[in-house]
């Protein structure tokens, strides 16, 4: 019997070093494709001149530029906890989202705090009207501003307006502050899977630096 026991331990040992094995494997490569996606998109005004793993599941690297965009760029990719099946299990019930964060110091600091989170609301479900109700006009509505300034004027600030525009629409969240880093754009890792997408990024992170200009007031 404890020979047995001794087996089923060795064997579920075994087992869970060789799922730790092949999935820090597949994480090492998926977080390594995105930083090539970047450093390519990035090729003629930066490079990545160090990455480290902070983590499992999160790889850090700094980015140098040579134009002025961008000052102490690093992208963070925040992956799922795939080496750990409990940990992973909860990302997924939580529906989150595996992530590409680019944070950076500009020219010149913003001069107060903004934050921007995308948020969608999606049903699937077709609702059936009784044939006597009364007839209903369905619309879809374009983006919908929710804000917390005590004054918002009609005319958006330039960084919301990119971050609702076509070519920001993978982003999931913008920040703006007057501490470092200045700028903190967060995208889902999904959206960077070619060179296009990945250079698309990176134009729509110039568009957020040229809007931040005008957020020093």
């Amino acid at each position: 019997m404890e020979r047995l026991l001794l087996i089923d331990a060795v064997v579920a040992v075994a087992l869970s070093a060789f799922w730790y094995f092949c999935f820090a494997v597949y994480n090492r490569r998926r977080a390594i494709d995105a930083l090539r996606w970047v450093e390519t998109a990035c090729s003629r005004d930066g490079r990545i001149v160090q990455a480290r793993w902070i983590s499992p599941s999160r790889l850090q690297a700094q980015v140098n530029f040579a134009s002025h965009w961008f000052d102490k760029a690093r992208v963070t990719v925040h992956l799922f906890p795939r080496p750990l099946p409990f940990k992973w299990l909860y990302c997924i019930c939580r529906k989150q989202k595996e992530t590409l964060t680019f944070e950076a110091d500009l020219d010149y600091a913003p001069g107060g705090l903004l934050e921007v989170f995308r948020h969608r609301w999606v049903t699937g479900n077709q609702t059936s009207f009784d044939e006597d109700s009364r007839e209903w006009s369905l619309v879809r509505p374009g983006p919908v501003v929710f804000t917390t300034a005590s004054q918002w004027t009609q005319e958006m600030p330039p960084v919301v307006r990119t971050f609702m525009t076509s070519r920001g629409h993978t982003l999931l969240s913008v920040r703006l502050r007057s501490q470092s880093p200045h700028l903190a754009v967060t995208i889902p890792l999904e959206s960077l899977s070619d060179q296009g997408s990945a250079a698309g990024f990176m134009k729509v992170l110039r568009d957020l630096a040229a809007g931040a200009s005008a957020f020093r007031q």
